[in-house]
């Protein structure tokens, strides 16, 4: 399926849930565990960074530019 037509379909069913009904959006701890219970669904030997490291080694340096971003 084309990428774009995928994110529009998507989108919409994002939007159809009125923004004070998402859950997440109201609990921020609530979020937090969810994410945590899905990273320990998955098999450590299954993760991407467990299976790559130079994968983990270069998202850890783009969220370290993202954050500190060098002054020119």
């Amino acid at each position: 399926m084309d990428p774009e037509k995928q994110r529009a379909i998507a989108r919409k069913g994002g939007e159809s849930v009125p923004r004070e009904k998402r859950s997440f959006s109201q609990n921020a701890n609530l979020a937090a565990e969810a994410g945590r219970k899905g990273g320990k669904s998955v098999n450590p030997g299954n993760r991407s960074f467990a299976r790559d490291k130079d994968l983990a080694k270069s998202a850890g340096r783009k969220g370290g530019r993202a954050a500190h971003p060098a002054v020119e």
